[in-house]
């Protein structure tokens, strides 16, 4: 029985599948709190204070996924550390971070903060207050003992592992807001090239530092999202303008070091795939049904250039219906197959608190039926 990081080796560089891989991105704390009672199991942990403790056991491990996340995050924000309390109540909090983005988070859920206000929302405050904190390397932004660590654990598990960060859109939007970066795409494309020049190079800098000493994983997963529910956020013309060049650029060093690359982008992202595929991506995630990605007519349209994770409609999960989930499981890893796709099953979205345990370990269980190629 070959093992995980064989499996997806043979179905992403070797393009030889045994079978189809197995992954989920993102489960929700709320939903491993519902799923505990739902009788997910869990293990006694002792906190910082020596009080012992459960906590749901390592769900990678649990549901048999063949990928592993090991860390690779990189603090992006300029002012490293800052965080300035805005207002607070018992349910939520707002707060600005270190690159002058005011945000209100919920305490106890899950999901996309609400945007409140932008310190970054002009040239010349990027220039004065935000750049020069970018251009040198600072260790302090990647947590290399951690990163170390996980790298090597999930390694001896026999999984593939990757890192994982955001790049140059997510960034530019979490710095600005969506308003201003938006205007300014069209108002001021010199900064926009400006920033993500200067994002491009910071990144590249740090994965080195990552790279060299926590170690090189298997692959790399970006997430940007490009689009949403109907299409994307801006033109394939400005994409491929302003970001397209730098987004090939950090792919192919990644490329540089044998890394799988990655990229996930929610949304309905059709319009993007040409450009997707030229600046040199390997996979693309999510796939997600309620934005108009169909999975079975991107395989045919690309799959002999891209491998595809996720897929799985979220809301069939939320259902319910094992006959509905039994169906389009099936749909889709079969369709997938008689397409030649490479393909990882998942959903194409995070996990939330509607899907109930047995809803998730039936879908997988119907995997596994059919996962041989």
């Amino acid at each position: 029985m070959p093992q995980s990081r064989d499996v997806i080796q043979a179905l992403l560089v070797d393009r030889q599948p045994v079978r189809v891989g197995l992954r989920e991105v993102n489960i929700w704390p709320e939903t491993f709190r519902a799923w505990v009672q739902q009788g997910y199991p869990t293990e006694p942990v002792t906190g910082a204070e020596g009080a012992a403790t459960q906590r749901p056991v390592d769900w990678v491990a649990h549901f048999g996924y063949d990928m592993a996340r090991t860390g690779g995050a990189i603090a992006h924000e300029p002012i490293l550390g800052l965080r300035e309390m805005i207002e607070e109540t018992e349910a939520w909090e707002i707060a600005r971070n270190g690159a002058g983005a005011a945000y209100k988070r919920w305490k106890n859920g899950s999901g996309t903060p609400e945007h409140i206000d932008f310190h970054m929302n002009s040239r010349t405050i990027w220039e004065r207050d935000y750049r020069p904190h970018l251009l040198s390397v600072d260790p302090r932004r990647v947590d290399l003992a951690t990163t170390k660590q996980e790298l090597a654990r999930r390694r001896s598990q026999g999984l593939w592992t990757y890192y994982q960060n955001m790049f140059v859109w997510e960034t530019m939007r979490q710095c600005l807001g969506d308003v201003c970066m938006y205007e300014s795409l069209v108002l001021d494309p010199e900064w926009i090239h400006d920033f993500n020049r200067v994002y491009t190079d910071f990144y590249k800098a740090h994965y080195r530092v990552l790279f060299e000493e926590a170690g090189v994983p298997d692959g790399i997963r970006l997430c940007d999202d490009l689009g949403y529910k109907n299409g994307l956020f801006c033109s394939p013309r400005m994409l491929a303008r302003l970001f397209m060049p730098y987004f090939a650029e950090i792919v192919a060093f990644f490329h540089s070091y044998g890394l799988i690359v990655e990229l996930h982008s929610c949304g309905n992202v059709t319009q993007a795939l040409p450009l997707i595929v030229e600046a040199g991506f390997d996979i693309l995630n999510p796939l997600e049904n309620k934005a108009g990605c169909d999975p079975l007519k991107l395989a045919e349209q690309y799959g002999d250039k891209l491998a595809f994770i996720g897929g799985l409609d979220a809301r069939v999960l939320e259902s319910g219906d094992r006959g509905l989930i039994r169906r389009r499981v099936i749909e889709l890893v079969e369709g997938m197959k008689l397409r030649g796709a490479r393909y990882v099953f998942g959903s194409d979205h995070s996990l939330t608190p509607l899907i109930r345990l047995t809803a998730y370990r039936y879908a997988v269980e119907v995997f596994w039926e059919h996962a041989q190629y």
